[in-house]
């Protein structure tokens, strides 16, 4: 037996059958390019398949060396990545600035990191691997460009369309280019070293020979657009590092905006942290001590068993625990079939987290069903739950040893949860207002209702809305 087949038959241990079976079609039949950043979501769309079944499969294969994952700083505007991570812990700049689009973005785990995946070169080499013998579309494609992004399948034939000049540079090498540069706007970019030069073309046609020239290197410094006139331009282009540069001249125009503007989804860091399967296998290795990356919106699940001292000296301690061990089974598979993930527990508390609010409801309302059944199964019908949902921005840090999360979204939420009754469902204003959720409440036929309270540490009264 290959060492592919005793790798594959490991995963099937773990992973969907599916979704294992995907994956090894794809390692000894799928070409180059398509195993270079694999797209978590978009897999899942064309092979029909779930996408968290999709994403735990990715997972267990990269823990057994078969893929390997990368976390990519990318540019909101148009898809480039800015930086490619092996590990969260590197991503450590408070912003990033793509030379591309001339524009900085705030370091943020929404939409600005994404997470990939590619075939490890123990399992199979492909052409990614070795990255300095990439053709130019190819680069494009398989380094440059993010996954999020909806590439024509003849790539190289679109860049021939955009492209007036491009060369192919060795380290420590010098190339001068003639070309007639056009009316309109042209931009000299290199995907390698992200150096980028504006020229804004435009006036009369000059006889004159113009010139400009151009280092290419890593220092990340925004430069000016250069005036230039229709007409022949001599262009110098200096390779100052250790690697080979892919410099080219680009017409900006509506051609390339549409191709910039093909999206489809992608597997955002956000998501990902949100994500049962990879709570369990990496909640310890995730970012390092004092690393703070900031998340803009984010909800948060705080249930807590209602009276559970009386329910231990109602049925002893061996029954009790029991049931909060059921609870916590329970608890955790809803969580995990609504795309969230426990963060923690503390004592009979969960902690939770979930992409979207709508989804945090979805899981409230069926953990609330769950526990009434369970409850009359044990004949113990004062099981019930407390919860109390909120959504906003904070930090992921790491607390204890483990991925957690700060900040006041976290203290409200937890807050929140104690003015829970038996059976109700507290939520705030940021999760009602939410378009997702007042549709999943309106199909469920649950009418919220508002109230303003005080909450400890907070100095303005709050509005919460209380799902009967």
């Amino acid at each position: 037996m290959s060492e592919i087949e005793t790798l594959f038959g490991v995963l099937r241990q773990s992973a969907d059958t599916a979704v294992v079976d995907l994956l090894e079609r794809m390692v000894r039949e799928a070409p180059d390019h398509a195993l270079s950043k694999i797209n978590a979501l978009d897999l899942a769309g064309r092979a029909g398949l779930g996408e968290e079944q999709v994403i735990a499969g990715l997972l267990h294969a990269v823990g057994l060396g078969i893929l390997e994952m990368t976390w990519s700083v990318m540019c909101p505007s148009c898809a480039g990545v800015l930086s490619a991570n092996k590990s969260l812990k590197t991503v450590n700049s408070p912003q990033y600035r793509c030379a591309f689009c001339a524009a900085g973005y705030e370091t943020s785990l929404d939409n600005l990191v994404e997470v990939t995946f590619a075939v490890s070169p123990r399992v199979r080499r492909i052409a990614a691997h070795d990255a300095d013998g990439l053709p130019l579309s190819e680069y494009y494609r398989q380094v440059f460009w993010s996954s999020a992004i909806d590439l024509p399948v003849d790539l190289d034939a679109l860049l021939r369309e955009l492209t007036l000049e491009a060369v192919d540079l060795p380290p420590g090498e010098r190339a001068i280019l003639s070309l007639q540069v056009p009316s309109g706007t042209l931009i000299v970019f290199d995907p390698v070293t992200h150096t980028a030069q504006f020229l804004e073309v435009k006036g009369e046609e000059t006889s004159e020979r113009q010139s400009l020239s151009l280092i290419l290197n890593k220092a990340d410094v925004p430069v000016d657009a250069v005036a230039l006139r229709p007409g022949a331009l001599r262009l110098t282009l200096e390779n100052r590092t250790d690697a080979r540069v892919l410099p080219a001249v680009w017409v900006v125009n509506q051609r390339l905006e549409d191709i910039l503007t093909r999206r489809k989804p992608s597997l955002t860091a956000k998501r990902l942290l949100t994500n049962q399967t990879f709570r369990d296998l990496y909640r310890t290795d995730t970012l390092a001590i004092g690393q703070r990356l900031k998340i803009l919106s984010l909800t948060f699940l705080f249930s807590d068993l209602k009276d559970s001292t009386r329910l231990y000296e109602h049925v002893g301690d061996l029954v009790a625990f029991d049931l909060v061990n059921e609870h916590f089974r329970l608890l955790q598979e809803i969580i995990a079939a609504e795309q969230g993930a426990v963060v923690k527990t503390i004592g009979d508390a969960v902690m939770a987290t979930f992409e979207t609010p709508d989804r945090a409801i979805a899981a409230a309302i069926r953990m609330r069903e769950a526990m009434s059944e369970l409850g009359a199964q044990r004949q113990q019908q004062g099981l019930l739950l407390k919860m109390g949902i909120h959504e906003g921005s904070c930090l992921a840090v790491t607390l204890n040893g483990q991925q957690d999360y700060f900040g006041q979204t976290v203290n409200i939420a937890s807050r929140i949860q104690g003015l829970a009754a038996s059976r109700s469902i507290v939520v705030t204003e940021s999760v009602v207002d939410n378009a997702e959720t007042r549709s999943l409440l309106e199909a469920s036929g649950l009418d919220p209702t508002r109230r303003s309270v005080a909450l400890s540490g907070i100095a303005e009264r709050v509005s919460v809305y209380e799902i009967p």
